[in-house]
């Protein structure tokens, strides 16, 4: 398998200035808010590298589930094994169906830290979340591999894990 990314995020803002302005025209009005804005190509090849993927929905079971990144499902139910590698990128997505917060964390068991010890991520209903580990995270490995997810029910969580 072979994999090619391209992780952009972009939040482009134009704000117009209003009030007094002496010699400006509307034009000259505006300020555009981009330079937050990134894209990168990501391959084996690259650093950091992007090596392996998976993209899933990971269903709850009484408001609560685990992903495992040692146990991923991949395209085509392939199973896709992090074993060794870092998060390079991850996607998640609480559907707007869902009627309640999903919480994302580091699991309590073999917790993966993947943004620091003991991070949380709260999507309400219709958020999403796209995180970039730039090689930061740390290694996928029997002790650090889980990711916990909390809310109620039977929801759901849209997931795309980079693995590299």
């Amino acid at each position: 398998m072979s994999v090619a990314v391209t992780y952009r995020s972009d939040l482009t803002v134009v704000e117009t200035l209003t009030g007094n302005r002496p010699q400006a025209t509307d034009a000259k009005a505006k300020v555009t808010h981009d330079i937050l804005n990134k894209t990168k190509s990501l391959g084996a090849s690259t650093t950091p590298p992007a090596t392996k993927v998976a993209a899933f929905q990971k269903a709850l079971a009484a408001g609560v589930a685990t992903i495992d990144l040692t146990a991923l499902v991949g395209t085509n139910g392939e199973v896709v094994d992090g074993s060794g590698l870092k998060v390079q990128a991850l996607k998640l997505s609480n559907p707007s169906t869902n009627a309640n917060p999903i919480s994302i964390t580091e699991g309590a068991a073999n917790g993966y830290a993947a943004f620091g010890a003991g991070w949380k991520l709260t999507l309400a209903p219709g958020q999403e979340a796209l995180l970039y580990g730039n090689d930061a995270a740390p290694d996928v490995a029997a002790g650090d591999k889980n990711i916990d997810l909390a809310g109620t029910g039977s929801q759901a969580l849209d997931v795309l894990i980079v693995l590299g």
